[in-house]
């Protein structure tokens, strides 16, 4: 039996879906959160799902749980095997890099571009390096994955291109899910802050050179544990 990840997020694995917005289809929220599941590792790699469980935990009909199941079988998130059941899809090493790719790229340019404007502002940035010290120092990873993200996005809003980050988010779920499983190595974060804190030093003095490499080998290190990750959980994994 394969092990279970350590340190996975806490409280319910899958919550109610909530309509927020009037127009929102319930299959479009029941699609959401088994994605934001998924990428959290809040639903393991390979675990099997049940409509039958789905709907009485996120409290919806099986319908719009069918129809979120064909999405995520459609984007390649789940098999589904008629008259066997359906299993969340492992984590593909392949799809990872494909991701570090887009990821590396566009965020490099975003950094150039950022550093093209006149005295970048690093203000908010600042603040999300000290909300990781805070997570870091309280080993709360999910906090600390949420900064680490909105650092990220910020960055590519300083750009002036937002919605470059939103086609790096699109693009990177195996990415996200193979960092989630490095995250309670504390020794990892605590070299990730030092590397962010580099990349908004380097962005504040406009240093392109440094900065580009900064981001390159950043944007890299997720591939690096890949190969330990994968000794550590075989089960989880595929090329």
């Amino acid at each position: 039996m394969s092990p279970s990840p350590p340190l996975l997020p806490t409280g319910p694995v899958l919550s109610p879906v909530v309509r927020h917005r009037p127009s929102a289809r319930t299959s479009d929220r029941v699609h959401d959160e088994l994605v934001s599941a998924i990428r959290e590792l809040r639903i393991t790699p390979g675990a099997s799902l049940s409509e039958t469980d789905l709907a009485e935990r996120l409290q919806v009909s099986r319908t719009p749980i069918r129809e979120a199941i064909a999405r995520l079988a459609d984007a390649g998130l789940v098999r589904v095997v008629p008259q066997v059941g359906t299993r969340v899809g492992l984590i593909s090493l392949r799809e990872v890099e494909e991701a570090r790719f887009v990821r590396e790229s566009l965020e490099v340019s975003a950094f150039e571009a950022t550093c093209a404007s006149t005295a970048p502002e690093v203000g908010t940035l600042r603040e999300l390096l000290e909300r990781q010290e805070r997570a870091y120092r309280t080993e709360n990873f999910n906090a600390f994955f949420a900064a680490d993200e909105a650092l990220h996005s910020e960055i590519f809003a300083l750009s002036g291109h937002p919605g470059a980050w939103q086609v790096v988010q699109r693009s990177k779920l195996q990415l996200d899910r193979l960092r989630r499983l490095a995250l309670p190595d504390s020794t990892g974060v605590r070299v990730l802050i030092d590397e962010h804190r580099a990349i908004v030093d380097a962005l504040e003095r406009a240093d392109v050179p440094s900065g580009r490499a900064l981001i390159s080998r950043h944007a890299r290190r997720a591939m690096e544990l890949a190969p330990s990750l994968r000794e550590k959980f075989p089960d989880y994994f595929t090329e």
